[in-house]
């Protein structure tokens, strides 16, 4: 197999028509070319150009030869560029998993955005909530919402968002039921609940206080939106993420309740496999949700 330097080499000599231009064309010593370009009719046992210290011409066989190396040459470059342009433009397919309310709630929106800001972007979104595995499912990018840190799994982590769990309630039921002043209210008031086995808040106060209080239970569900729905619909008295909550209290169908205090909070982080190697699409996608979401804070 030839070497392609080697046949760089003979064509720039060949369009420049001497050693001498081709070595300040190509910034390299002149003998270097003058050898490599011997070493390449070597190889091949065929005399390509007749040289002496005052001419530089083709043999009839060094012209075919220059015709289909200075070709070969257009088809190196046309293959590398190929490869330059998919590493500098976002494209291609992009796989990402989410939970339910992750995907309603941000990526139902951002998506789109994100699909008309890169259209050679091809995105598949698997929503579940059920635990992925990156690695075995060939998923490019998690976004994952949890109370506690992520474990240590070798995994690179970019943190979305951080956002105070609150307690809310609807305006009727607040006026049927009357506003809770202390965390100790609580204990007379109907609470929407996530599970069966957990019937106690625990509320932290901004100056780091902490209460425990179990609502009267009225609803158990383990998807957000039934529990903002019924709250909305003042069934009673639910803790949810501000960002899940803030639409519909602008608009008045629900209450910040006990506003100095909260159940916590919630992180979205977005997680990938490895940072090495990644091709611009997925690049593309975390900087572009990375950005929109701390616009979201």
């Amino acid at each position: 197999m030839l070497n392609l330097n080697d046949l760089v080499y003979f064509v720039a000599a060949v369009e420049q028509n001497g050693f001498a231009a081709a070595s300040r064309r190509l910034g390299i010593p002149k003998s270097t070319i003058s050898k490599r370009v011997a070493m390449l009719e070597d190889e091949l046992a065929a005399r390509l150009i007749h040289r002496t210290s005052r001419s530089f011409v083709l043999t009839e066989l060094g012209r075919d030869f220059f015709e289909h190396a200075h070709a070969a040459l257009i088809e190196a470059e046309a293959a590398e560029a190929i490869v330059r342009r998919r590493q500098s433009e976002p494209s291609g397919t992009v796989r990402m998993t989410a939970s339910i309310p992750v995907a309603q709630l941000y990526l139902a929106e951002l998506l789109p955005q994100l699909a008309r800001l890169h259209p050679k972007l091809q995105l598949h979104l698997d929503v579940a909530d059920r635990f992925v595995d990156v690695h075995q499912e060939g998923i490019d990018i998690a976004v994952r919402s949890h109370f506690a840190p992520l474990p240590d799994s070798g995994l690179v982590q970019r943190q979305l968002m951080v956002e105070p769990i609150i307690l809310v309630a609807s305006p009727a039921y607040l006026e049927q039921r009357k506003t809770p002043q202390s965390p100790a209210d609580l204990q007379h008031h109907e609470g929407l609940l996530t599970n069966a086995t957990t019937p106690t808040w625990t509320l932290f106060d901004v100056s780091g206080g902490q209460a425990q209080v179990s609502p009267r239970v009225a609803m158990i569900a383990n998807e957000s939106t039934v529990l903002l729905g019924a709250a909305a619909a003042g069934l009673g008295m639910t803790c949810l993420p501000e960002r899940m909550c803030r639409e519909l209290i602008e608009s008045g169908k629900l209450e910040h309740v006990l506003p100095e205090w909260n159940a916590g909070s919630v992180t979205t982080t977005l997680v990938m496999p490895h940072r090495r190697g990644q091709l611009p699409s997925v690049r593309a996608t975390v900087e572009f949700l990375v950005e929109r979401f701390r616009e979201m804070r």
